[in-house]
């Protein structure tokens, strides 16, 4: 088997009511996917994370790399392209060309082999994930309390059993919206907070402890990715558990996390880390340093089928007879290409997400939404 053909797309749609968090507004989401077609006919998907025009043009810079090789031999050609951008693309996006490209292999060999990339990569641990909403962001609304809090409602109202919200607009509006959407939701509702980053130490410190009584089951990305130690700091001065690894690529760059006892929680986002190859080393390490891992899934259904296989294959940490679930996001913010792009549609049941059990990914593209998405007519 051979690789033959490598087809990007851009996808990009509008965004009819824009929303931010502590960085930047979101007006429209745009999105980039690879197909990946060898000379048997079975072709693979994947997608990257981050700026989907520069992504584009990483795959493009890389398919040299892959065209007639076999895509069976994924691990070695993750090295060959590794080995041929290091010199010009450590800890960078174009790391999330490569992911894209990898999670496509994966695919394919799942396809071939007839088997789910969750078997592949060594077995399923379990056979579903819970998972939480991903929403509450900011808006210009004058109403932006009650508006979150109805969301909140909704989202219990469609059975998740736990969400994730936004802070980092002011720890005074932060415990605020806290405060309220604790008070909707009720107590057996886990309830997270991502900050992306917005703080100082000092100020994340403040917000942790004010917010302690509210169960937080998370405080993601408190302060800079960059400043280690800070994550390492906060996480001796608050009862909350601190979440992070967004922003990092690699196994080398979450060593630095681990190394740095910067995180409870880490995040791999196999869309940009490596893809599936990588994150299976990651999810290693982080075993040996007792970390617990819950991947950040942001974009279309490939990811977040990526993100599914890869959950399945986590060994529970501790192992016990009764493992506790593991969670995965599920982002609820408006996305028309998440939710048409792919098929089958998924399902939520009681809660859970089953992992799924056909061959590769377990999905295809729907035809007319890549074309209706595609930037190139």
């Amino acid at each position: 088997m051979k690789v033959i053909k490598i087809e990007t797309h851009v996808l990009s749609n509008p965004l009819d009511q824009s929303f931010f968090f502590s960085q930047w507004a979101y007006d429209e989401r745009r999105i980039c996917i690879v197909k990946i077609t060898t000379d048997e006919g079975v072709y693979g998907w994947g997608e990257g994370y981050g700026p989907a025009d520069i992504i584009q043009q990483g795959i493009v810079l890389l398919e040299p790399i892959l065209i007639g090789k076999n895509p069976l031999e994924n691990e070695s050609l993750w090295f060959e392209m590794y080995r041929k951008t290091l010199d010009f693309a450590r800890r960078s996006v174009l790391f999330a060309a490569i992911s894209a490209i990898d999670i496509a292999l994966w695919d394919i060999k799942g396809k071939a082999l007839n088997l789910p990339v969750s078997t592949l990569l060594g077995g399923q641990h379990r056979k579903k994930v819970v998972p939480y909403a991903t929403g509450l962001y900011f808006s210009h609304s004058k109403t932006l309390v009650d508006d979150l809090v109805s969301e909140a409602k909704e989202y219990v109202a469609q059975g998740f059993k736990a969400m994730k919200m936004k802070v980092g607009l002011s720890i005074e509006d932060d415990i605020r919206h806290v405060k309220n959407i604790r008070a909707a939701i009720g107590p057996d509702i886990k309830l997270m907070v991502d900050s992306n980053h917005a703080y100082s130490l000092r100020e994340a410190l403040e917000l942790a402890r004010k917010i302690e009584p509210y169960d937080i089951s998370w405080f993601e990305e408190p302060v800079s990715p960059e400043f280690y130690d800070q994550y390492a700091q906060l996480r001796q001065k608050t009862s909350i558990p601190i979440a992070g690894g967004e922003c990092e690529y690699l196994r080398y760059g979450f060593l630095q996390l681990f190394q740095n006892k910067s995180v409870d929680i880490a995040q791999i986002e196999i869309c940009a880390s490596g893809g599936l190859t990588e994150a299976k080393r990651i999810g290693s390490l982080a075993s040996t340093f007792g970390v617990e891992v819950i991947p950040h899934v942001w974009g279309t259904g490939i990811g977040f089928h990526a993100a599914l296989h890869f959950i399945a294959n986590i060994e529970p940490l501790p192992g016990r007879l009764f493992p506790p679930d593991i969670y995965i996001e599920y982002d609820r913010t408006e996305n028309a290409i998440r939710d048409r792009l792919t098929l089958p549609v998924v399902q939520m049941e009681a809660g859970y997400i089953d992992i799924p059990q056909t061959p590769g990914l377990g999905i295809d593209i729907d035809p007319e939404a890549l074309k209706e998405f595609s930037t190139v007519s």
